[in-house]
């Protein structure tokens, strides 16, 4: 995010904008003739929308910005102290006392986040908007890194969210296996150190999915499928959820995987369309993790539906 250029060029405008405010409250300037004055709300507005586009489209860490936000305005609160200027301290104080206050709930007690892909399904769909818990595993500013205060490690069954190591887009899956624990998937079922995961039927259901293909020239093409899927209560740890299976899909995992000391193994609930520990993202480190998704507090399918509430609940 902070090699991005329009995130750079957003940072220097606010800086300029801000810079050039102080300078002409301090010397009581007239704003008439000072262009960047004149039009500060509305630039720094332009420069704050490219700085969210950045964020969203590099999927960057939003807790940075309202860090360094804060620290800003209070340099600001500061200097209206030091000169005695009243514009600049009760400006400065109506931007400094909101942004520290999202800042620290955001930072050590909840950060919503939106469900992007179907690799939660059934339980989560794609469009859920999660409170994530941060003070599950640790108070953390930034999403990499180890926390400030190390509270629990992720449990068995938790639905964690973490940054992959090899994407800096945060993904949301199921904890399956812990530090040195063995994991061995046999036709869909799953063992934990030789014991199943507790799997009971629920029931099937036929549904037409769009399956991608790669040909021989490396092109991908879409096509839609009919397909039976199987649905399953597993319980593991103190979490019962449900799996959702295709049938006669992927029956051949690689048999096993030992997870190393101080790294967690994941999967999906959507078991066949999950980029999870058994493929891309491997074995996830300790602080990788950011906290855990525990309620659902709105669906917001596409940018032009409508948010519905029906689904709001704690999540399983």
């Amino acid at each position: 995010m902070i090699n991005d250029p329009i995130f750079i060029i957003s940072v220097i405008g606010m800086t300029f904008v801000l810079g050039s405010w102080i300078k002409s409250v301090i010397n009581n300037e007239s704003n008439e003739n000072n262009f960047v004055v004149k039009n500060s709300s509305s630039l720094s507005t332009i420069f704050g929308l490219l700085m969210l586009y950045s964020i969203f489209v590099n999927a960057g860490d939003l807790g940075i910005v309202l860090l360094i936000a804060s620290i800003v305005s209070l340099i600001v609160l500061l200097i209206g102290f030091v000169v005695k200027n009243e514009v600049i301290l009760s400006t400065s104080r109506g931007y400094f006392i909101p942004i520290f206050l999202i800042f620290i709930l955001r930072t050590f007690i909840y950060e919503p986040y939106q469900i992007p892909s179907g690799s939660m399904m059934p339980g989560l769909k794609v469009g859920d908007f999660l409170l994530v818990d941060k003070n599950s595993y640790g108070y953390k500013v930034n999403r990499i890194g180890l926390p400030i205060r190390d509270n629990n490690n992720p449990e068995y069954g938790d639905v964690v969210v973490f940054v992959p190591q090899h994407n800096p887009v945060p993904y949301v899956k199921r904890l399956i296996g812990k530090p040195g624990d063995v994991i061995r998937i046999i036709n869909k079922q799953v063992y934990v150190n030789g014991e199943p995961i507790a799997k009971t039927f629920v029931k099937s259901q036929e549904e037409t999915i769009t399956k991608r293909y790669r040909d021989l020239s490396g092109n991908i093409t879409q096509r839609e499928q009919d397909v039976i899927v199987d649905l399953f209560y597993e319980k593991h740890g103190d979490k019962t959820y449900i799996v959702r299976n295709i049938r006669n899909e992927n029956i051949q995992y690689p048999s096993e995987w030992e997870v190393p000391e101080g790294h967690f193994f994941v999967m999906g609930d959507n078991r066949d369309n999950s980029n999870d520990s058994t493929k891309d993202v491997g074995f996830v480190p300790r602080e990788n993790f950011f906290g855990e998704a525990s309620y659902l507090f709105m669906t917001w399918e596409c940018w032009t539906c409508l948010p519905y509430f029906s689904r709001v609940g704690k999540i399983n």
